[in-house]
């Protein structure tokens, strides 16, 4: 039984595949546009102000870059620009709107640092579950769904907002249940993994994203 995740396409000393720059470019031109949105959305409606204002949608559209792409190496990649260039549309765009404030430079240096550790993981993440092989692909499967159930945590442990954290929560559970059955199907042995695992990773998710945004923004 192997936990190896290595694929025929992103064999050790290959040549970069064919069309990879034109990857990248999408991927950073969608996480403009994403990080745009974001700050375009505010005020608008609840929903869709929730639907781009959200970490985990800002992760999950990195995930999904990351099983589009058919490289490991790539999907990383892809995964830390996608975060960085997210950050940047979101913070030219506040910048145009005459919103970026003394803090903001500090603000977005950390955003941009958390994005640069944790795009590169949900980039694999992303690329795993599609692509890899073994049990590391429950793993990877745990690590997506973990991103919406800890925003659940922090919605309704930090910021009280219960009914979004309700809602977060079921997604999360919903999107875990997804991920199990698609790994059972594929025939992983250890497919319950996923579904162990994910609240693991969703308190750790929590702790990180308190970290982030109690400990460091609010002293710079």
């Amino acid at each position: 039984m192997t936990t190896a995740t290595t694929s025929h396409r992103d064999a050790p000393g290959t040549a970069p595949a064919p069309g990879t720059g034109a990857v990248l470019v999408a991927t950073a031109a969608f996480g403009l546009l994403l990080g745009w949105a974001t700050y375009a959305l505010h005020g608008t409606t609840p929903l869709l102000e929730r639907a781009t204002n959200s970490v985990s949608t800002w992760i999950l559209w990195t995930a999904a870059a990351g099983a589009l792409v058919r490289g490991r190496s790539l999907a990383a990649w892809c995964g830390a620009l996608m975060m960085l260039a997210t950050c940047g549309g979101y913070y030219a765009a506040s910048t145009l709107g005459d919103d970026f404030g003394a803090g903001g430079l500090g603000t977005a240096a950390v955003w941009s640092v958390a994005g640069l550790a944790g795009g590169p993981l949900l980039g694999w993440a992303g690329w795993t579950v599609r692509r890899g092989r073994g049990n590391v692909r429950a793993v990877a499967g745990a690590v997506i769904a973990m991103v919406v159930l800890g925003e659940g945590l922090w919605l309704g442990l930090e910021l009280r907002y219960w009914t979004e954290a309700a809602v977060f929560l079921a997604v999360g559970v919903l999107l875990t249940a997804f991920l199990t059955f698609r790994l059972a199907r594929s025939r992983e042995p250890r497919f319950w993994w996923c579904a162990v695992l994910a609240p693991v990773f969703a308190v750790a998710f929590y702790c990180a994203e308190k970290l982030v945004l109690d400990s460091l923004i609010g002293t710079v």
